[in-house]
Formats: C-alpha cells, sequence, structure tokens
C-alpha cells in the first residue's frame, strides 16, 4: 500500500506548479487512482506560535515521499497497532523523520482522471492517538476508501494530514499569551487545532486543481482528532467563517474540563519541572526529542480566544446535585445496569430525573454543521490494563472522595454494581464499563444532543462490530472496516447457505475480496458449519468461536463475509454522506447499528437504549454533571497510582 509507483504530474494553476505524484499501490486501469504525499500547508516561524499558510513553490514538487511528522516517542508500534493486535511481521514498517518545523504536510489520494472541473467531495481526516501518530500512517491511507467511491459511482478525495502533538501543539501559559501577542497571535495554546484549521485553509485554496470541491469538505476522525473535530465546531473561528460542510465524529475523548490559560500554565510547569526553564525563551531551547518524551496532559485550552462564548454550556448537561442527594441510599440502581439492555425508549424529547422534574437543557448554539455521531461498544479498551489495577475498597474510596458525597457515591457504585466485596474476576468489567460510559459514551450523546438543539441534522451510529483480531467492539475497530488497509486473518466462508440481518440493504461492490480484486461484487456468506462450531456467550450475547486451551483462537474472529459486510455498509454511507446524501433516514430517533457480527441497518430508538446504558445517564450522570463524571472516568482510567488499591 505503502509501495512506490511511476510518477505521475498534476500542473496547479493558482500555486504555479507541478506536483509530481505517484500512481497508488491498488490503482488499475479500470480504477486508477493517484497520491501526493508531502505537500507543505503550512509554516511554524517560532516553537509555541501560531502556523502561517505556505503557498510558495518551487516550480516543481515532489511529492512522491510522505513528509516529516511532529516528534514524539520513539515507540515501536502505533496506538492502532497496539489496538488492531497484529503481531510484527504483519505490520507494515513506516519510518518517518521527526521535525518540529517541518511537519505541517498533507496527502491527498483522489481518482487519477480528477481535473479542476471534476468538483468531487473531499473527506479530510483527522487523526487521534493523543501524543502521538500521524497522518501518513499506512492505517489510514485513502486508497482503498477512495476506490469503494469511484466503485459505487460516487467519487471523491481523500486527505490526511499532519500537525504539532504533545507539548509543541498545546503548551499553554500565561507567559505563552504574552509572548505571542507580541507576534499579534491572538490567545495561546491550541497550536495543534490551528494547525488543523490551517490545513483545511489550503485546502480550500487550492484543493480545486486536484478535482476537489472546496465547498464540500467533510471533517471526520476518531479518537483524539474526533475530539478536535469538536473543538472546531464551537470555535470561534467556526462561527465566523466554515471551512467544512460537515463531519464525522468517531469515538471522541471530550475533555469537559479543557483548562484556562493559568491552569495549563501550571500543568505544563509541573509537567516539565525536571527541566528547570523559567522563561520562554528556554522552553523554546529544550532539544524536540527531550520536549517529545515528556507526557503532555493538555489538549484544547479555553484562552478566551479560540472558543465561542458558552461553548462549554451548550455541549455539556450542568450539575444538579439536589437530585441525585433525594436518592435513597438502599436504593436498587443497580438495576438500571442489568436492564439497560431491554429498556424501550418511549420518545421523550426530554429526560426526567428521579424525582420526576424534567432536567434543564443547555442553551443551543446555533450554525452547526451536519453530524454522524458514534462510538464503539468497548471503547474503554484504550485503558483497560490500567483500570484494571483497581481493587474494590479502592474504587469505593476514590468516588467517595471524588463525590465528596456518601449519597452520590453510593448512587454511582450501585448503579455499576461495584462494591468492596465485587470479585476481583468481575470488577475489571464493571470498572471499564463506568469508564467506557463516563469518558466516551455519555459525552458522545452529550455532542449529539447538543448539536440536534442548534437544529443541526444529526445522525447517531453505535459500532459494536468485533475487531477481527481482538474479538471485541474495542477502540479503533471501526477504522479497521472504515479504511480496509489491516491485513487480517479472515477465515473463507463459501456455503450458499447464509442469514442476512438487513434485507433491505442493497448488495453493493465489496471493496476486497479473496481474489484480490477489490471491486468483486461477491458477497461472502455464513456457513451453518460455522454457527455450529461457536459457542453462544451469555454474558455479551455475541457469537464467538471456541479457543484453545492455551488461550489461542482456533479460528479467525471474524469471517469474510463478516467483515465485508460491515466495510461495505460504514464505507458507503460515510461516502454517501461525504457526496451530501443521507447516510440513512434518521428518522424518529432510529440509529445505525454495525456488529455484533456482521448484523447492520437501522434499528429504534429502543435499539440504542439497548446497545448503551442511557438509563443510567439519565438518572445518575445528568444529576451529577459531566465535570464530576468526567473527573470520575478519568481517575479510574488512570489505574489506582501507588497505595491506591
Amino acid at each position: 500500500m505503502i509501495l512506490n509507483r511511476p510518477p505521475i504530474t498534476i500542473h496547479h494553476s493558482v500555486l504555479e506548479t507541478t506536483f509530481r505524484g505517484v500512481e497508488h499501490a491498488i490503482s488499475t486501469p479500470d480504477v486508477p487512482i493517484q497520491q501526493f504525499r508531502g505537500i507543505k500547508y503550512a509554516t511554524i516561524p517560532l516553537r509555541f506560535r501560531q502556523s502561517k499558510l505556505f503557498d510558495s513553490y518551487p516550480s516543481t514538487v515532489d511529492a512522491t515521499k510522505y513528509g516529516p511528522i511532529c516528534p514524539q516517542p520513539n515507540l515501536q508500534r502505533s496506538v492502532e497497532e497496539e489496538f488492531i493486535g497484529l503481531p510484527d511481521s504483519d505490520i507494515p514498517r513506516q519510518v518517518f523523520k521527526h521535525d518540529e518545523f517541518d511537519c505541517l504536510n498533507l496527502n491527498i489520494t483522489c481518482p487519477a482522471n480528477a481535473n479542476s472541473e471534476s468538483r468531487l467531495p473531499v473527506m479530510v481526516w483527522v487523526h487521534g492517538g493523543g501524543n502521538r501518530g500521524s497522518g501518513s500512517s499506512w492505517v489510514y491511507d485513502g486508497g482503498a476508501l477512495v476506490r469503494k467511491s469511484i466503485c459505487v459511482g460516487k467519487p471523491m478525495i481523500m486527505v490526511t494530514f499532519n500537525f504539532r502533538l504533545g507539548f509543541f501543539g498545546f503548551a499553554g501559559s500565561p507567559a505563552l499569551a504574552e509572548d505571542n501577542k507580541t507576534a499579534n497571535d491572538d490567545g495561546a495554546g491550541n497550536y495543534g487545532l490551528r494547525d488543523q484549521r490551517k490545513a483545511l485553509e489550503w485546502i480550500h485554496h487550492y484543493i480545486a486543481d486536484f478535482g476537489g470541491d472546496p465547498s464540500n469538505v467533510t471533517l471526520f476522525g476518531s479518537s483524539t482528532g474526533a475530539t478536535d473535530i469538536v473543538h472546531h465546531l464551537y470555535s470561534s473561528a467556526n462561527q465566523q467563517h466554515q471551512l467544512f460542510a460537515r463531519a464525522i465524529i468517531q469515538s471522541a475523548i471530550v475533555d469537559y474540563n479543557a483548562p484556562d490559560i493559568h491552569s495549563a500554565g501550571w500543568q505544563f510547569s509541573r509537567a516539565t519541572c525536571s527541566l528547570r526553564i523559567n522563561s520562554v525563551d528556554q522552553m523554546r531551547a529544550v532539544p524536540a526529542e527531550l520536549l517529545a518524551d515528556i507526557p503532555c496532559p493538555l489538549r484544547a485550552i479555553d484562552d478566551g480566544v479560540f472558543f465561542r462564548r458558552g461553548w462549554r454550556d451548550a455541549l455539556f448537561p450542568k450539575a444538579q446535585s439536589e437530585e441525585i442527594d433525594r436518592l435513597p441510599l438502599d436504593r436498587n440502581l443497580s438495576s438500571l445496569r442489568l436492564t439497560a439492555h431491554k429498556t424501550k425508549s418511549k420518545s421523550k424529547s426530554r429526560s426526567p430525573h428521579p424525582s420526576g422534574r424534567l432536567s434543564v437543557l443547555p442553551a443551543a448554539i446555533p450554525g452547526l454543521q451536519p453530524l454522524i455521531i458514534g462510538d464503539c461498544g468497548f471503547d474503554s479498551y484504550l485503558w483497560a490494563d490500567s483500570a484494571s489495577q483497581w481493587s474494590g475498597s479502592g474504587v469505593v474510596r476514590r468516588l467517595r472522595a471524588i463525590c465528596q458525597s456518601l449519597t452520590r457515591a453510593t448512587a454511582l457504585l450501585n448503579a455499576y454494581d461495584i462494591t468492596s466485596y465485587t470479585p476481583p474476576d468481575e470488577l475489571p468489567d464493571r470498572v471499564l464499563e463506568l469508564v467506557n460510559d463516563a469518558r466516551v459514551a455519555w459525552p458522545t450523546e452529550c455532542v449529539a444532543q447538543a448539536a440536534q438543539r442548534s437544529g443541526s441534522d444529526v445522525w447517531r451510529f453505535v459500532f459494536d462490530q468485533e475487531g477481527p483480531t481482538r474479538g471485541i467492539p474495542h477502540h479503533a475497530a471501526d477504522l479497521i472496516y472504515l479504511f480496509d488497509n489491516v491485513p487480517l486473518p479472515l477465515s473463507p466462508t463459501t456455503s450458499p447457505m447464509c442469514f442476512d440481518v438487513d434485507e433491505s440493504l442493497p448488495s453493493l461492490p465489496s471493496s476486497q475480496s479473496s481474489s484480490g480484486d477489490i471491486c468483486d461484487i461477491a458477497r461472502r456468506t455464513k456457513t451453518l458449519d460455522d454457527l455450529e462450531s461457536m459457542d453462544f456467550d451469555q454474558l455479551d450475547g455475541t457469537w464467538r468461536y471456541g479457543d484453545n486451551e492455551d488461550g489461542s483462537w482456533s479460528q479467525p474472529i471474524v469471517d469474510e463475509w463478516t467483515y465485508g459486510r460491515v466495510r461495505d455498509a460504514i464505507q458507503e454511507r460515510w461516502i454517501a454522506f461525504a457526496c451530501g446524501e443521507r447516510p440513512w433516514s434518521g428518522a424518529h430517533g432510529k440509529v445505525f447499528v454495525f456488529g455484533p457480527e456482521g448484523e447492520t441497518g437501522e434499528r429504534s430508538a429502543g435499539i440504542f437504549r439497548g446497545r448503551r446504558r442511557r438509563a443510567i445517564w439519565d438518572a445518575i450522570f445528568k444529576p451529577l454533571g459531566m465535570g464530576m463524571v468526567q473527573k470520575v472516568g478519568v481517575e479510574l482510567s488512570n489505574g489506582p497510582g501507588f497505595g491506591g488499591r
């Protein structure tokens, strides 16, 4: 996928240069695809300064190789590769140069016949990974998705890009604010977010000669990249001039407690105290590789400039703890957890508090773009190692300390059936359920509801399809199916006898088959032999292949039929949305489900309540408020630490 091919060229009339790109590795005569790599879109004048749009190129630009990336810890595997669970021998090796001042570059994947008259939709990917990652990663290569768009008759262009990470992109302090002011930069911090905005500006001005429509841009991303998209939606710049027409938010890790400049400065000083730096000049003198190795606790900073006024109140419900304080301590709130998968929606526009009073809705911010938004069923797998270290008594003590109220802590513990005596083999699952809801699932629902209040069209999805190697719908499992780049140990299924859980879904071209022709329309089926070899897991209601005594899988977890079905469903709907179409009806609160076991289709709002613990969110989380709930989630996901078990 990252092999070099003979160079191809596009002359850019506006920039007065010729870009030399490559024929994509999966390009064919019938479906030709080309790629332009490492195109600089902005420059960085100085560390901790805002980037400037770049538009001065030589007569010929070599766009055959990926550009440098932001300095980051040199770990063998990326976050995405760790989740995918492939052996090292199956992972494509990429080595990128780290360059603090030359890392703002982008990659364009497009149909080979596109030109300035084509005006194709543009999909712009914002990568996640926190302080690590790159838009040039093989995981996010746009070849398969662009090819799928051509095969279904909806050709589009995909752009990935790099931006500053860690302290390079998100440091902030009063001293930096003063320093930036001398350079006529508004605000401080958020350098990485402003880099992303600069990439969108470059696309707006210059994508047309590559065949793209600058007025038809879809921003999509996962994890911290999805969080960044939320920040752009609620930014002052987006209010003044929208550079994307719609957005797709996948498993965003939204931080309610975005610090102000003074809090960010304290966190920055605390993290870098071992460096003994006392001035901005000293901050800039720290070697890049040293600064990259220091964990950065910051992302977005509420500097009074970047965000719209009232953004936080518009996104999240305020705490109404007096409502939860009325709950009796002996109330059996664990029933909310156990019956969450059976609850049916009654289509109420507002959810009642336990006391019977209607909740107070936050003020809406108008003018947001249309959204597709959802999460994976087990996003908290991201923190599985640290969160699994807790003891029952340790969780109880920590929640009581955070909530500062026996009633509130007890209500939360009861809802997830956690006590000091919870069996050790059951506790990790319950803690991870709480972490999942507090850090991803409920914030995702709050972002969706806020967008609906603003008057925007919102399409909700849940991704519960097992990852092909992990056997659970883990964080980033959806990316395996969306980008279709991961080499997978799929089991062949060839029997004509099959079942179909969504008869209304038309059979559209696959983007990959065992023959290697990714436009082959052959559908894979699940055989009766496959079903007979599975055991039904009563704990989560999914079919799983039996495992060997040594813990290894006797057969691949996901067969070709299942993989192809989910891949086709997510790719086709994301592409349709990018083309300005309705990805699914979304009527009456319906959601689109991906999985488990290859199920795809639009389902009722009652199904959503069954797939997610919404009853707990309404009864417990809303009264506590997002600030406290996220603090609980962060503390538990970080693990007990020394002496905290």
